[in-house]
C-alpha cells in the first residue's frame, strides 16, 4: 500500500517526501530501503495531527505540505493536484451513503467550512452530515506549524487531531478549500483483509480499463491481475488468469494464453505464450511460441523464432534464432546455437553439487532424446548426440556422438522385489 501511495506522490513532482513510521518502522524502512524519502519516527502514536508534527521540524516554512496516509493507496494523481494547487489551506472530502466511523465535515449558513468533528465527539445532528474527511491535506507548512502547536488533545480519544486545524484556520480568518472526491473508492482506507481485497479489487479495475483503453483485448477484464508496471505494444490479446508482475514489456501482437505468470520480462512482437506457462526475469524475442506448461526462469534469453514447449524448463539459457525445445527437456547454464533440436528428455547436468558448470551447443547441432550433457561441456556445430547418451566430454563438429552402455541383455528368472511387510 505504501508503494502505491508514494508511486502517486512522486507523480506531483515534490520537493520532498517525509514518511511518518511508527510499530514496525524497521521493516518499514527495510522494504523501502532504496525510495527516496526522509524517514520520521513517532514513537508514541497519539494522532495524526501529533504524526504530522514530527515530520515538521524538517520542512521549510514556505513549503506547502500535502498529508497522505499509508493505507489510502488508491488517491489519484489528478484529485491530489487539486489540493496541491489550491490557494490555502485545502482539504479532500467525500460523500458517503454510510459515513459511520468518520469525521463530519462542518460548514456555516453561507456553505463555508467551519470545522470537523470525529466520528466520536459528534452530536446526533452531526452525525446525519454524510459529508466526510478523508484526512488528506495541503496547507502551508509555517501554518500548520502554528495551528498544530495550538490543538490540544481533549477529545474521546485523547489525541492530537490533525482535524482540529480546520477550525483554528477558519478561526484565524482563513478560508478552508474543499476537493471533493469523486467517488468512494478512491479515498477508502484499509483496516483489515476484507477493505485490503476490497482495494485490490479496485485497483484491478483500472489497470485492465487502462491496458484496454491502451487497445489490449482483455478476454475477462474481471479476471486479470497486475502487480507492477506493463507496457503493451499494438493488438496485444490476453486471455484469462494471467498474472502480470514487476517490469514486463509486450511487443506487437503479443498473445497471453489463460493462467500464465510473467514478471519481470520482455517478449518481443508476435509470440504467443500458451497456456500455464511461467516467465520470470527473461527476455523473449519475436516469433517466439513458448509452452503449454513450459518456465522459463531467470536469466533466460530467447533470441527469436524460438519454440520451447510443454514441460521444458530453462534457467540462465540462451537459445539462438530458431533453436528449439520442443518438450521434456531442461536447459541450465547453457549457450544454445542457431537452429538446434532439443528432443525430449535432454537435461543439462550443470551442477556438481557445489558449483554450476556451462554448456555449449554449436549451430544446427541435434541432441538425441534422453541424453544427458554433463557441464562442462561442448557440443560442435552440425553435431549429432545419439539417443540415451550421456555425454561427458566436448563432441565435435559434424559427428555423431553416442556414449551407451555396452550391450542389451536379459536376466531370466528375475523377480520383483518385494515390499517389507513389517510396518515402518
Amino acid at each position: 500500500m505504501l508503494a502505491h501511495v508514494l508511486d502517486t506522490a512522486q507523480a506531483l513532482s515534490p520537493a520532498a517526501t517525509h514518511v511518518v513510521v511508527g510499530h514496525g518502522a524497521d521493516a518499514v524502512k527495510a522494504r523501502f530501503a532504496e525510495a527516496p524519502v526522509h524517514w520520521v519516527l513517532q514513537n508514541e502514536q497519539r494522532g495524526t495531527g501529533h504524526a504530522v508534527q514530527q515530520a515538521l521540524p524538517g520542512i521549510p516554512d514556505d513549503a506547502r505540505v500535502l498529508i497522505l496516509y499509508g493505507d489510502v493507496p488508491l488517491l489519484t494523481r489528478q484529485t491530489l493536484g487539486a489540493l496541491v494547487d489550491a490557494d490555502g489551506p485545502a482539504l479532500l472530502s467525500v460523500v458517503l451513503p454510510d459515513p459511520s466511523g468518520y469525521g463530519r465535515i462542518l460548514r456555516d449558513e453561507d456553505g463555508a467550512v467551519s470545522a470537523i468533528v470525529e466520528h466520536k465527539d459528534a452530536n446526533p445532528q452531526q452525525l446525519s452530515i454524510d459529508e466526510t474527511n478523508t484526512g488528506v491535506m495541503a496547507a502551508r507548512a509555517s501554518r500548520l506549524k502554528d495551528w498544530l502547536s495550538r490543538v490540544n488533545s481533549d477529545n474521546a480519544q485523547g489525541e492530537v487531531y490533525l482535524t482540529d486545524v480546520v477550525e483554528l484556520a477558519v478561526g484565524d480568518g482563513r478560508t478552508v478549500e474543499v476537493v471533493q472526491a469523486s467517488d468512494s473508492e478512491e479515498v477508502a482506507g484499509v483496516n483489515d483483509r476484507a477493505q485490503l481485497a476490497a482495494a485490490e479489487r479496485v485497483l484491478q479495475r483500472r489497470c485492465a480499463t487502462a491496458l484496454l483503453d491502451a487497445g489490449v483485448t482483455l478476454l475477462d477484464p474481471a479476471r486479470f491481475d497486475q502487480r507492477g508496471r506493463v507496457s503493451v505494444g499494438e493488438d496485444v490479446v490476453i486471455d484469462i488468469n494471467v498474472i502480470l508482475e514487476g517490469d514486463v514489456e509486450l511487443g506487437d501482437g503479443v498473445e497471453i494464453g489463460p493462467n500464465c505468470v510473467i514478471r519481470n520480462a520482455r517478449i518481443g512482437d508476435g509470440t504467443i505464450v500458451h497456456a500455464q506457462t511461467v516467465i520470470e526475469d527473461a527476455e523473449v524475442g519475436p516469433s517466439c511460441q513458448i509452452g503449454p506448461f513450459a518456465r522459463l526462469r531467470p536469466g533466460t534469453v530467447l533470441v527469436g523464432d524460438n519454440r520451447i514447449g510443454n514441460f521444458v524448463e530453462t534457467k540462465k539459457a540462451r537459445l539462438d534464432q530458431g533453436a528449439k525445445a520442443g518438450h521434456l527437456a531442461y536447459l541450465g547454464d547453457a549457450s544454445i546455437g542457431k537452429r538446434v533440436n532439443v528432443s525430449a528428455g535432454v537435461i543439462t547436468c550443470n551442477y556438481d553439487g557445489a558449483n554450476k558448470h556451462q554448456t555449449v551447443v554449436g549451430d544446427d547441432a541435434f541432441l538425441g532424446t534422453d541424453s544427458q550433457l554433463v557441464a562442462p561441456v561442448r557440443i560442435g556445430a552440425r553435431a549429432y548426440i545419439a539417443a540415451g547418451s550421456t555425454i561427458t566430454r566436448n563432441a565435435p563438429d559434424d559427428a555423431l556422438t553416442i556414449c551407451r552402455a555396452r550391450g542389451q541383455k536379459s536376466i531370466p528368472g528375475w523377480r520383483k522385489p518385494k515390499k517389507d511387510p513389517t510396518p515402518q
